[in-house]
């Protein structure tokens, strides 16, 4: 990869309550130490108008939303973010960390509510033309450990709110991911203690993006 001139895209994943907004502040002081400045966004949201939709997806509510409508708001906060913070960061040699990106629909939207992958991809390759991940670090963890983990961190959200099988559907549906795109994909044991997981990181962003 010839990062002096394209950024590199790299994106973290998983299912709830496995660790990802500490390891992206690992990942980022990682690669400054490298010498490598990097954009932090997050999906839903990275702009204004995406992070209103993000709260209209997060907050719970009595009106049951209807998955063609969820999937609809998360392909929308989509296309400004895509928009307005990844090409545009890309294109300027700029590197960029998003805490969730289209994966996270395959596995929570596809798996999860059972829309087809078939419309995810037709959705997927409207928004994002050509655009994907350089890099997708998967955090996985055995679904009562991480729902656990989430309990802890205070109120639930419209998402953290679903049943045990909603979750390990989600899991299957980024392993499924994973088995398609192998190469992409840096699999974290993420049941393992904090250095640990953050050595497994540092050596497949190493080893994936050719980091000395």
């Amino acid at each position: 990869m010839d990062i002096a001139k394209k950024g590199c895209f790299i994106t973290i994943e998983g299912t709830e309550g496995v660790g990802k907004s500490t390891n992206v502040e690992f990942i980022r002081q990682y690669l400054s130490n490298k010498g490598i400045g990097l954009r932090l966004t997050r999906e839903p949201g990275g702009t204004p108008l995406a992070e209103e939709i993000r709260e209209l997806l997060l907050q719970p509510r009595d009106e049951k939303v209807s998955d063609d409508a969820e999937i609809l708001l998360v392909f929308a906060a989509r296309a400004q973010h895509v928009a307005q913070v990844i090409k545009p960061s890309l294109e300027q040699g700029l590197w960029v960390l998003s805490d969730r990106f289209t994966d996270a629909t395959f596995a929570y939207q596809g798996a999860g509510r059972g829309i087809s992958w078939n419309r995810i991809q037709q959705l997927e390759q409207y928004v994002l033309g050509d655009l994907r991940p350089d890099l997708t670090v998967l955090l996985d963890l055995p679904v009562d450990v991480g729902i656990a983990r989430a309990k802890e961190r205070g109120a639930l959200d419209r998402f953290e709110q679903e049943k045990h099988d909603f979750f390990e559907k989600v899991r299957q549906g980024y392993h499924h991911r994973l088995r398609a795109e192998p190469d992409r994909f840096a699999l974290i044991d993420a049941s393992q203690s904090l250095e640990n997981v953050q050595q497994q990181i540092a050596a497949a962003l190493a080893e994936k993006l050719d980091i000395k």
